[in-house]
């Protein structure tokens, strides 16, 4: 057992997302979407170099010491599976593991809304998840793959950097392939599963304009790509793929996304009302002829007004789906505050009145 194992034992046992390690700090647990320090002394540089060192192969010390980050899985039979991104800093080296559940939970345990199993019906086209880090991104494509593997005879390759929840082949042929292990980039993984005869191309993450563009033709030539974008909603990530875009081929992109994309899933983690857990809340956008017209015509700014009236569609704004979860009483209040675009409509329900904004009596 590695020495580490101790601390990401600890962070498991106490339903924590991610551990963290720092040089001058002790560990931190991250709970609620906040960071808690272990009672713990102070780790030095030669103390979590050797730490690290202890679970990584001789290929990861070599490519680390070449002043490269290195992002890969640990997995042990005593605190199981964690995505690691180890790096460099100026007080010396630093380590965050994401905890990843070893159970795929469904659709349904995470309160996905029906639209997001709609989207799976489909043989071909582009359906997003989006949102900022940590928001359970990858736990939701998970789930959504999941759903296919075991109710669809189909051939499902995924690109993962690293791979974090492992699938295993039920009814679909899951083929999991890992960044810097089994191929040198996304594009290059695109490139190759085309030719690999696959129904389902999961990618990890549209990150740079050459992996979007590959994954558009993917789409375009007659498969379903799931993916994900940091945006943190629907317009964003419109806007987002059209930056990505060459100026010359702005109006081919716009014309892919009113025929091939199928939706886009943009989520925040929000505490629960308890306050012991969080909850995923979602803004849906569904590709409806409405919507295909205003990205043809450059008019995306109008797309918020659809999603807000488009509820019988199964479309809905994240404010709409934070203030049915504040009705419901499913999430906290001030939280919803914080998350919501349109605060005003949220104030009468904040609690910790400090949140609001102050009036300046003075002025008066």
């Amino acid at each position: 057992m590695a020495r580490i194992d101790a601390f990401l034992k600890l962070g498991r046992e106490q339903g924590c997302t991610d551990i963290h390690f720092a040089v001058g700090m002790p560990p931190l647990l991250r709970s609620l979407g906040e960071l808690m320090p272990i009672k713990y002394r102070d780790l030095t540089d030669q103390e979590l170099e050797s730490l690290i060192y202890e679970i990584l192969d001789l290929e990861q010390k070599a490519y680390f010491e070449k002043g490269k980050d290195v992002d890969f899985a640990y997995q042990s039979e005593e605190v199981g599976r964690f995505r690691v991104s180890l790096f460099r800093k100026i007080s010396g080296i630093g380590a965050a593991f994401r905890l990843v559940n070893s159970d795929i939970p469904s659709l349904d345990d995470l309160g996905m809304p029906p639209a997001v199993r709609k989207f799976l019906d489909t043989n071909q086209g582009l359906v997003l998840v989006t949102g900022a880090t940590g928001t359970g991104k990858s736990t939701t494509l998970a789930s959504m793959l999941d759903l296919l593997n075991r109710t669809r005879r189909l051939n499902i390759i995924t690109l993962e950097d690293p791979i974090e929840h492992i699938h295993t082949s039920q009814m679909s042929l899951v083929v999991q392939r890992e960044i810097g292990t089994h191929v040198d980039s996304f594009a290059n993984g695109l490139r190759a599963a085309l030719r690999e005869d696959p129904d389902v191309i999961l990618v990890g993450e549209l990150r740079d304009p050459e992996t979007i563009l590959m994954a558009m033709t993917a789409a375009e030539t007659g498969h379903l790509v799931l993916g994900t974008l940091h945006t943190t909603s629907a317009t964003k990530t419109l806007d987002r793929i059209l930056d990505a875009t060459p100026t010359s081929q702005k109006a081919q992109a716009g014309n892919f996304l009113s025929q091939h994309l199928r939706g886009v899933v943009s989520q925040k983690l929000v505490k629960t009302l308890d306050g012991r857990s969080r909850k995923a809340i979602v803004e849906i956008f569904i590709n409806t002829p409405a919507v295909a017209k205003l990205i043809n015509t450059g008019k995306i700014f109008l797309i918020p007004s659809i999603l807000q009236t488009g509820r019988d569609k199964g479309m809905q704004l994240m404010d709409q789906a934070l203030m049915e979860a504040v009705l419901s009483k499913e999430i906290d209040p001030d939280d919803a505050y914080l998350h919501a675009t349109e605060k005003q409509q949220f104030q009468r329900f904040v609690t910790d009145t400090e949140l609001l904004p102050q009036v300046d009596l003075a002025v008066f």
